[in-house]
């Protein structure tokens, strides 16, 4: 199987490694800058505990060298997707398969939703430009429950967790799944399928939609969130309003706000990758982690105050610090 990284940070580095070396596929990456060299130099590098975990890679800037794989995994940062979506062409053939594993809303999330009809979501696919580049046919949709840093350009460093979850935007059991569940496993990922991979998404964005961006405004940890009572009653505020909005698009959310917060504040004193972009001065991941959710609840008549009170202080916050992408 030919699978190619697109975006090999520390996400998309984890990825590639392990499929690298615990498969037989061929692992490509479309990479640049240090990253490139870094690969075309040591191939792909992943220290897990006292591990190092290498495979050979083929990387390159230009999607036409590497040319039509079965696999294309997409692990960018959400600003940079809609000008990468135009470079990918060449890595698709009909039957390409394109995983997201990406924070927050995908570009995708809205397509055939009760409602919705097809209309792209502005925040995160402005005029529909990238589900033009990658249509709906190629994707699977994927959530990443792990955690990763770049240790130096080409080199990963895993944190905690191995878990993704991977499941067809119509929910079925297709043959497709069934191949991409089975390489991931092989590669020594813990893979669930999904028959609901939207609901999926949207519980990990109802925790997390409050905490990157509060942390990025605040420079607090998790733990200083969650202690204070009254960050704390905000950020619960915000979850029920999404939990409203969750509701009108089949992605109901049972669980109480305290009862996730009690599983966030678990975490310890952690920083959001928000605010790890933030202390980078690298833009961060606003669109795709709220505006898309402010823009839903408008879609769907769901009052938000909160959500906008949010979205206002921190979209703000970035425009002073120049941290939003152009």
């Amino acid at each position: 199987m030919r699978v190619c990284i697109v975006g090999a940070g520390a996400i998309g580095g984890l990825i590639g490694a392990r499929l690298a070396a615990h498969t037989d596929s061929e692992v490509s990456a479309l990479a640049r800058g240090e990253t490139l060299a870094a690969l075309n130099a040591s191939g792909w590098r992943l220290r897990q505990g006292e591990t190092l975990v290498t495979g050979k890679a083929q990387a390159s800037s230009d999607a036409q060298e590497l040319g039509p794989q079965d696999v294309v995994v997409v692990a960018v940062k959400a600003p940079a997707m809609a000008a990468l979506a135009t470079q990918v062409g060449p890595l698709l053939k009909p039957d390409t398969i394109v995983m997201p594993a990406m924070n927050g809303v995908p570009w995708w999330f809205s397509q055939g939703l009760t409602g919705l009809g097809n209309q792209p979501l502005q925040s995160v696919d402005p005029g529909g430009a990238i589900a033009r580049a990658i249509p709906l046919r190629h994707v699977i949709g994927c959530v990443v429950h792990l955690s990763a840093a770049t240790a130096e350009p080409g080199l990963v460093q895993h944190r905690n967790g191995m878990g993704l979850i991977v499941g067809e935007p119509d929910g079925s059991a297709s043959a497709r799944l069934a191949a991409v569940h089975g390489l991931l496993a092989r590669a020594g990922f813990d893979v669930t399928s999904s028959p609901s991979i939207r609901h999926d998404i949207w519980y990990k964005l109802w925790g997390n939609m409050t905490m990157n961006p509060v942390s990025a405004i605040t420079g607090a940890t998790g733990d200083r969130m969650l202690d204070d009572p009254l960050v704390r009653g905000f950020c619960s505020a915000v979850m029920l309003e999404a939990s409203s909005i969750g509701a009108r698009i089949g992605c109901r959310i049972d669980q109480d706000p305290e009862a996730r917060h009690a599983i966030t504040r678990e975490l310890g004193a952690f920083k959001t990758s928000m605010l790890v972009d933030v202390e980078r001065g690298k833009p961060i991941e606003l669109d795709a982690i709220v505006t898309a959710v402010h823009e839903l609840g408008r879609r769907t008549g769901v009052p938000t105050p909160n959500i906008d009170a949010l979205l206002g202080l921190t979209r703000l916050f970035a425009q002073t610090r120049g941290l939003l992408a152009n």
